[in-house]
């Protein structure tokens, strides 16, 4: 491990926080964003690139929702550098099941039985809906209201037979496409929802300077304040 000392001071967190994230980017819904019948919704995206494979953990954030299109079901987004299809190596979620009075049970963590598409060179699909998936089951739904139930739920999400049961929150999954490495940027995402294959975009998606250059920035920052410190000494 290398490590930096400045005075005598060994700084080997600092050193790592600045190079082991490289290949990270996150992203989120834009402010005020709504599926195609006008009710918010609320994602986010973390996309790790590395050396022939990509890591994307899918969140919803909006906490009890009122319909099943406010349920993640499709993450599009685009790789610089490779053409490949690739290949999804493994997927997970928790299962959850919301009961016709909006109590839930948390079932196990099992596979997200998404499927990975590649419609055009270097753009790529993870897709609840497509054909040999799981939809309109594992459906990724934010967490329960105040007091532990989805009190807001109507008949799409509450005791629905065909939509349950969900993921809970969030979903994992990595793949293999060659070309890939940690100098690979990610772009043109879009965040989609509900039931219905290819409806339901939640509008446009901002997108955040990757973490590597937060970390970088706030390792910067740290240095500044120890200078600082040091020089009052």
């Amino acid at each position: 491990m290398v490590k930096t000392k400045i005075l005598g001071i060994g700084l080997p967190l600092l050193v790592l926080a600045m190079t082991a994230h490289a290949g990270t980017f996150t992203f989120q819904t834009a402010a005020g964003a709504a599926e195609s019948g006008g009710n918010p919704v609320h994602a986010a995206a973390s996309v790790t690139t590395g050396a022939g494979t990509v890591t994307v953990q899918l969140f919803n954030m909006l906490a009890n929702p009122t319909t099943v299109a406010q349920n993640l079901s499709d993450f599009a987004f685009s790789l610089s550098g490779t053409t490949a299809l690739g290949s999804l190596a493994s997927s997970w979620g928790q299962e959850i099941t919301v009961a016709g009075n909006g109590a839930f049970t948390l079932g196990p963590t099992v596979a997200a039985g998404w499927i990975l598409s590649s419609p055009t060179s270097g753009s790529y699909i993870l897709d609840a809906l497509a054909a040999g998936g799981a939809g309109p089951e594992h459906t990724i739904i934010g967490a329960a209201g105040i007091g532990g139930t989805y009190s807001n739920a109507n008949g799409s999400i509450a005791g629905n037979d065909p939509h349950n049961p969900f993921l809970n929150q969030s979903a994992t999954f990595t793949m293999n496409i060659t070309g890939v490495t940690a100098a690979t940027t990610v772009g043109n995402v879009v965040f989609s929802f509900g039931t219905t294959s290819g409806n339901n975009s939640g509008g446009g998606s901002t997108v955040p300077e990757p973490v590597s250059l937060s970390l970088v920035g706030g390792g910067l920052v740290a240095l500044g304040l120890l200078r600082k410190r040091l020089a009052r000494q």
